[in-house]
C-alpha cells in the first residue's frame, strides 16, 4: 500500500520508451505523482525490433491488466541450429514468446495514459539546490521534482551529466536487421523456420531468426513477421565509419535506420548472404530496407546519485545475446517502485536500498552477454549449446504453458 509520504513525491522520468514507462507505472503504483518526458515529438517507431519476453518484461501487464499474452506475442516451441546447406543440425523443445516494440509500448502507454506523458521535450540539464531538483528542457520548459529517473537509453543525457567519463564501448561487430512477412516466404523456408528460434553459426559471425507480431500487434498465421539478424565483425575506424554514414552523408551513432543505409553496403550484404543457409539468404534478399544496429557495452559504477538515478540502457547496455535488455529496464523500474514504497517516501534512502541489487544484476548481464558475443563471433560457440536468453540466468525467459 502506498504511504502518505510517497503520495507527496513528484517524480520526473526522462525517456518515454519501455524502460521509462515501466518505471513510471511502478512509481505511480508506489503513490508518486509521475510525469514522463520523451524527446521524440511523435510516437516512437517500431523498426522491426523483436523482443524475447521475460516474466519481468510483462510483470505489470500480468498484475494490472487482463492482457492475454497470446494476443501480443508469437510462440515458438523449438530452438534450432541450421547448417549452411539448410539442414537442421540440432533442435530441442524450448518454448519462448516473442513480440515487437509496438505492442509492448502501446500497451504500457495505455496503462499510463497520455495526460502525464509529454512528447517533444528533450532534457538538457538539471540542478539540485537544497535537495530540490530542477530540470531544464530544450523547449525552455522547466520542471521540478523530488526524484529524477533517467531512462533515456544508450545515449543517455543523464549518464553524460552524471558520469561523463563513461562512454559506450564498441564490441567489434554490428547487427544487420530486418523483417519480412511470413506469407512472403517460400513454402520451404516457412516450414524450416515455423515456430522456431533458428541459429546459423559461421566461423566469424552468426545469424538468427524468429517470428514476431506485425507492426500493429497481430499474431495470426497470415499476419506474423519473421525477424532476422546477422551479426558481422566490422573493424573500428574507416570501415565502421563508412557503414554508419547514411545515404545523405549524415553519420549515425548506434544505429542506421531503414531507408538510410548506403546502397553499396546493402548490395554487399545480399551478395555475401550466400554463406548463410538458403532460408536466411532468401529473407535477406526479400527485405527491402535492412537496417543496422551497432553493438556496444555500457557499464556504470553507480546508478544512484542522491535523488537522481539511471535505469535500463542508461546504466547498463548489454549486448543482445541474452535477449534481456528490455527485461532489465523493466526490472529496474519495478524494483525502484518497491524501494520507494518501502522507504515511506524517503527518496534518498530508497535509492540507497535499490542500487546494490540493480548494479549486481546489470554487471552479471553485461558480462554474460559479452562472453556469449565473443564466442559467437569468433568461432568458439558449439552447435548444440543452449541459448543464453534470460535476465537473472539463462533459461528464465522460457514460458511453460
Amino acid at each position: 500500500m502506498a504511504s502518505s509520504r510517497g503520495s507527496q513525491r513528484r517524480v520526473v522520468v526522462v525517456g518515454g520508451s519501455l524502460g521509462g514507462l515501466n518505471a513510471a507505472l511502478w512509481l505511480r503504483e508506489a503513490g508518486c505523482r509521475v510525469e514522463v518526458f520523451e524527446r521524440t515529438p511523435v510516437l516512437l517507431e517500431d523498426r522491426g525490433v523483436g523482443i524475447v519476453l521475460n516474466p519481468a518484461t510483462i510483470q505489470y501487464f500480468v498484475s494490472h491488466t487482463t492482457t492475454n499474452l497470446k494476443e501480443i506475442s508469437a510462440a515458438t516451441s523449438w530452438f534450432r541450429y541450421m547448417n549452411p546447406d539448410g539442414r537442421i543440425a540440432h533442435e530441442e523443445f524450448t518454448p519462448y514468446r516473442l513480440t515487437g516494440y509496438s505492442p509492448l509500448s502501446a500497451g504500457l502507454l495505455r496503462c499510463f495514459g497520455e495526460e502525464h506523458y509529454h512528447r517533444g521535450e528533450e532534457c538538457i540539464g538539471f540542478d539540485e539546490d537544497s535537495g530540490h531538483l530542477t530540470l531544464c528542457f530544450a523547449t525552455g520548459r522547466v520542471e521540478s521534482c523530488d526524484l529524477l529517473v533517467f531512462a533515456d537509453g544508450i545515449n543517455s543525457t543523464g549518464r553524460r551529466l552524471l558520469l561523463p567519463e563513461i562512454q559506450p564501448r564498441y564490441a567489434g561487430y554490428a547487427a544487420w536487421r530486418g523483417m519480412i512477412a511470413e506469407h512472403d516466404l517460400s513454402s520451404g523456408t516457412f516450414s524450416s523456420l515455423h515456430e522456431a528460434i533458428t541459429y546459423a553459426i559461421l566461423p566469424d559471425s552468426h545469424a538468427l531468426t524468429y517470428p514476431i507480431p506485425d507492426r500493429v500487434g497481430r499474431v495470426g498465421p497470415r499476419h506474423r513477421m519473421t525477424n532476422w539478424l546477422w551479426y558481422r565483425n566490422i573493424s573500428s575506424g574507416r570501415e565502421l565509419d563508412d557503414l554508419v554514414t547514411g545515404r545523405d552523408g549524415i553519420r549515425f551513432g548506434t544505429s542506421v535506420p531503414p531507408n538510410s543505409v548506403q546502397e553499396h553496403h546493402v548490395r554487399r550484404l545480399r551478395e555475401e548472404a550466400h554463406a548463410l543457409p538458403p532460408a536466411f539468404s532468401e529473407m535477406i534478399a526479400k527485405t527491402a530496407e535492412p537496417f543496422i544496429q551497432v553493438v556496444f557495452d555500457v557499464e556504470v559504477p553507480r546508478m544512484a546519485f542522491g535523488r537522481v538515478c539511471l535505469i535500463g540502457d542508461a546504466a547498463f547496455t548489454a549486448r543482445p545475446h541474452a535477449a534481456a535488455g528490455t527485461a532489465k529496464a523493466a526490472e529496474d523500474g519495478r524494483q525502484l517502485g518497491q524501494a520507494v514504497a518501502a522507504s515511506a517516501g524517503d527518496v534518498e534512502d530508497a535509492l540507497k536500498q535499490w542500487e546494490p541489487g540493480q548494479l549486481a544484476l546489470g554487471r552479471q548481464l553485461v558480462m554474460r552477454s559479452r562472453d556469449a558475443g565473443e564466442r559467437l563471433q569468433h568461432g568458439r560457440w558449439s552447435v548444440g549449446e543452449s541459448l543464453s536468453f534470460g535476465l537473472y540466468r539463462p533459461g528464465d525467459s522460457i514460458f511453460i504453458e
